[in-house]
């Protein structure tokens, strides 16, 4: 099942009453209904460097290049900007057709790099799994991601960690190649799922980089930084986080992101 579609809906008629029941349930619960977006790489997950090495094999497959991405950090960038990044780094047309060139390759390539790496280097970081389930009974939070991976890229890395089905939606790297605008959309996309206007909702973004913090600003959402990535906590206050924390284990962190 994609990430993006709605599970369980056998019909659009099953789907429309399923929405208006869950938003008179957060009616009656009298709480703001909440948009959770939570960012892949560094902050989901540890990938033990699946993604790069499969964009790298993929530039060398296609171009003989092995030297396309070493030249910038990946941290918070969309898979299209890096493949961008890329194309031009050696000297390539960076068209959106030869990107979309270059991600359809991408993606088998990142299948085998991610069942590669073993369990000590790919794993879902604390206190994730907690606040999913923490979640899960809640009808006025959806949960979904904002994320530069594009959507199968996305499904790839949280199927191996078994989180894949637990989002429903999302802002995806093939929805925009800039991180802000793919945000907007994952938001709007929650709001739907809850079936209120999205000015009725409150947003967190949930990320380990500046570039997590600022698309959060962007659209008026709240920030909630974590340093399981190359950022100190104290670092992504300091960009705009309202909090931030060494993972989402501590107490204090899954009530910030709730809301409690």
């Amino acid at each position: 099942m994609p990430v993006w579609s709605t599970p369980g809906l056998a019909t659009p008629r099953v789907g429309m009453w399923r929405l208006l029941t869950r938003s008179l349930r957060i009616r009656e619960t009298n709480v703001k209904p909440t948009v959770l977006l939570f960012d892949i790489d560094g902050t989901l997950v540890t990938t033990g460097g699946a993604g790069r090495r499969a964009l790298e094999r993929v530039f060398e497959l296609l171009y003989q290049r092995d030297d396309a991405c070493r030249h910038f950090r990946f941290d918070g960038m969309t898979d299209r900007a890096i493949v961008r990044g890329g194309l031009r780094g050696i000297g390539r047309p960076d068209t959106d057709a030869e990107i979309d060139f270059v991600l359809q390759h991408y993606v088998p390539v990142l299948e085998e790099e991610v069942r590669r790496v073993d369990d000590g280097r790919f794993r879902l970081h604390r206190g994730m799994r907690e606040i999913l389930d923490a979640t899960a009974s809640l009808p006025h939070v959806a949960v979904g991601l904002g994320t530069g991976n594009i959507r199968e890229g996305a499904r790839v890395k949280l199927q191996r960690v078994g989180v894949y089905e637990r989002f429903a939606f999302g802002g995806f790297g093939c929805d925009h190649e800039e991180r802000t605008e793919l945000i907007r959309i994952g938001a709007s996309r929650g709001a739907e799922r809850l079936g209120v206007p999205l000015q009725q909702c409150r947003v967190v973004v949930i990320g380990d980089t500046p570039k997590d913090v600022a698309a959060a600003e962007a659209i008026g959402a709240e920030a909630v930084g974590v340093g399981t990535g190359n950022f100190r906590p104290d670092a992504l206050v300091a960009c705009g986080a309202r909090c931030a924390f060494e993972d989402l284990s501590d107490p204090a962190a899954r009530a910030a992101v709730l809301g409690a």
